[in-house]
């Protein structure tokens, strides 16, 4: 059966500041490096047959402090939302032009709509199904969201439910009594608690 293990990378400079980070390519801070090593004790013994990684520096140092950059393939499904403009802006500064704003509604002008990244989400999520066994999947805050949203059949406005906290983890599976029916089995966890296979 499919166990997806996603999990933020550390945290970053404009994660602590609340800047909108897609492609800028910033890296880890020194506290989110540590986080990144606290997920190798937690991720330990684990059998993964896949590990998937962001192209992102922040998320390919997360995988790598993590102990599993040896089994790492670089998908591109897994990068963050496209900001568009608001590359590098902070919410609160966006909604001094458009006081209504939630990306999850209205997504970014000059980058993707809320229908865009569901799609990218679906395709990556058919890729994915293709797989067995236990996955890993390192990539970013609101794309995880959202990835979650689609696993379970949610539109992606409903991702806006969702937090993921840097070096957090979270198991996307099937119910064990129905295993046709998706899952949520765990959610944002802290890069401490040590995990077992679903």
């Amino acid at each position: 059966m499919l166990a997806l293990y996603v999990i933020r990378h550390g945290e970053t400079e404009w994660a602590l500041t609340g800047q909108h980070t897609g492609s800028t390519d910033v890296p880890l801070t020194v506290h989110g490096e540590a986080e990144a090593r606290e997920l190798r004790a937690s991720l330990a013994g684990i059998d993964f047959s896949a590990v998937l990684v962001s192209p992102r520096q922040r998320a390919r140092r997360t995988c790598e402090l993590a102990g599993l950059d040896s089994q790492a393939v670089v998908e591109a499904g897994l990068v963050e939302w496209n900001y568009g403009s608001y590359e590098g802006r902070r919410t609160v500064d966006i909604r001094r032009d458009r006081p209504d704003w939630n990306i999850f509604l209205d997504g970014c002008p000059r980058g993707e709509l809320p229908a865009e990244i569901a799609a990218r989400t679906d395709r990556l999520i058919d890729h994915l199904c293709a797989l067995g066994g236990n996955v890993a999947l390192f990539t970013h805050g609101q794309f995880g969201c959202v990835l979650a949203a689609r696993w379970i059949g949610l539109p992606v406005v409903e991702a806006q439910h969702l937090t993921f906290g840097p070096a957090s983890r979270s198991i996307l599976s099937y119910s064990p009594s129905h295993p046709d029916v998706r899952v949520i089995a765990l959610w944002n966890a802290p890069p401490n608690l040590r995990l077992s296979s679903v």
